[in-house]
C-alpha cells in the first residue's frame, strides 16, 4: 500500500406575569436548583492558568500549490514526514462515532492501513465504537501531529472488512495481543484489575501450545472518506486549512477559514 496500513441562571418573573403563550408562569412547576453542569462555567475556576496556555506557531504555511493531486498522496507525504520527525506512534488517530441517541464518543486507535480505498483499523466489534458504527456508519478520524503543528481530519463512513482480511491481520499480531483480544470484553465494566488479569491468565492457559484463533467479536473497518482536511498551524491563529472534498469520483480542493 505504500505507507503504514492507521460545552443560566433564570431571572425570577412575577407570578402574575403571563408567558408568551398567555399561560401564567405560576401554573408551571417550580424548577429545582440548577445542577452543577448547568451553571455558567467560569474560567477563573479552572485549575491553574489553563486559559493562558498558548504558543505561537511557526510560519511553515500550506499553499494550494503544495498539495498533491489527491488526498492519498498528500497523506502519504505528511505521514512520511511525521515518521521522519520521530513522532511517537504517528499512526495514532482519534476515532469519533455517534450513538443512536446522538451522543458522540471518541478514542485513540492505531491506523493499520491506508490506500485509495480508505483508512483501516481493527477493534472489538462489541466495543462502544463497534456497536455505534453498527447503527451509524458515519465517523470521523483525526491525526494530531502536534510537534509538526499539523492535523489531518477525515470525515467518512465505516465499512466492515472481509473476514479474510481480519484473519490475515490478526495472525500478524503479537501473541500477547491475540490473547488480550480474547480476554478483554472491551468497554464492559470490570470489578478491578485482578479480574482482567485472571481472564487473561485463563485464556493463556486455554491456548497454551497452539495458535490463538480470531475471536468472533473481533474485526476491522475501512473508513471510506468523503472529506480529508490538511491543517497547518500559522502565526496569529491564521492557520491554513485545505480540504479535499469528494464530488462523485473526483476530489475538489477548498480552503477553509481558520
Amino acid at each position: 500500500m505504500g505507507l503504514l496500513r492507521r460545552v443560566c441562571r433564570l431571572g425570577r418573573r412575577p407570578h402574575s406575569a403571563p408567558s408568551a403563550s398567555g399561560v401564567s408562569l405560576s401554573s408551571r412547576p417550580a424548577r429545582s436548583r440548577p445542577r452543577s453542569w448547568e451553571t455558567r462555567p467560569s474560567i477563573d475556576a479552572m485549575s491553574g492558568d489553563i486559559a493562558g496556555l498558548r504558543r505561537e506557531y511557526a510560519d511553515r504555511g500550506l499553499r494550494e500549490s503544495d498539495l498533491a493531486p489527491d488526498p492519498w498522496a498528500m497523506f502519504d507525504r505528511w505521514f512520511a514526514e511525521a515518521q521522519g520527525a520521530g513522532l511517537h506512534e504517528p499512526n495514532a488517530m482519534v476515532v469519533s462515532t455517534v450513538a443512536s441517541d446522538g451522543r458522540p464518543s471518541s478514542r485513540m486507535v492505531l491506523l493499520k492501513g491506508v490506500s485509495p480505498a480508505g483508512f483501516v483499523f481493527f477493534t472489538n466489534l462489541g466495543s462502544r465504537k463497534g456497536t455505534e458504527l453498527a447503527v451509524n456508519e458515519h465517523c470521523a478520524l483525526l491525526f494530531p501531529w502536534h510537534p509538526l503543528e499539523r492535523q489531518v481530519r477525515v470525515d467518512g463512513v465505516a465499512r466492515e472488512l472481509p473476514r479474510e482480511e481480519v484473519d490475515r491481520y490478526f495472525a500478524s499480531r503479537p501473541r500477547g495481543s491475540q490473547l488480550g483480544a480474547h480476554a478483554s470484553q472491551q468497554s464492559r465494566p470490570v470489578a478491578d484489575r485482578a479480574e482482567l488479569q485472571a481472564a487473561y491468565d485463563d485464556v493463556a492457559a486455554r491456548f497454551e501450545g497452539r495458535e490463538v484463533p480470531v475471536p468472533d467479536t473481533w474485526g476491522g473497518y475501512l473508513v471510506v472518506p468523503t472529506a480529508v482536511e490538511f491543517w497547518q498551524g500559522r502565526p496569529g491563529r491564521m492557520h491554513d486549512r485545505l480540504v479535499y472534498q469528494r464530488v462523485g469520483e473526483e476530489w475538489q480542493v477548498e480552503r477553509l477559514a481558520p
